[in-house]
Formats: C-alpha cells, sequence, structure tokens
C-alpha cells in the first residue's frame, strides 16, 4: 500500500488549523510554515486514527 493516499499535512500529528475573523489558517508545527490540507512534506507523522487506518488497508490487502 502506497503512503501517498494517506500523507498529506492534514493527516499529520503537526497540522493546526486556526480560525481567524478573516479565515482559516493552516500551519506545521513543527515546522513554523503556512501550509495547506493537501501540501505533503517528508516529515510528515500520521496522526492515530490515521496510522490505524493504514494498518487496517494492509491487512485487507494481505488477506
Amino acid at each position: 500500500m502506497k503512503k501517498q493516499s494517506f500523507h498529506a499535512c492534514a493527516t499529520c500529528i503537526h497540522f493546526q488549523a486556526e480560525k481567524y475573523e478573516k479565515g482559516i489558517s493552516y500551519r506545521c508545527k513543527r515546522l513554523g510554515y503556512e501550509t495547506k490540507p493537501n501540501y505533503q512534506f517528508q516529515c510528515w507523522t500520521p496522526k492515530e486514527h490515521v496510522q490505524k487506518l493504514m494498518e487496517k488497508r494492509l491487512r485487507e490487502m494481505k488477506e
């Protein structure tokens, strides 16, 4: 299974969305950069629920 199907900033533990009067700001807490939910960086660490989904799909592929 390719991690690319899950790999995006929005699924990373470092992704942070902040709502303001003028809109929403997306940031990477680790890098300190403004980002977008669909961006990808090599430092990606999936959130716990994403990791479980990846493991589930991997098990299904092996069956």
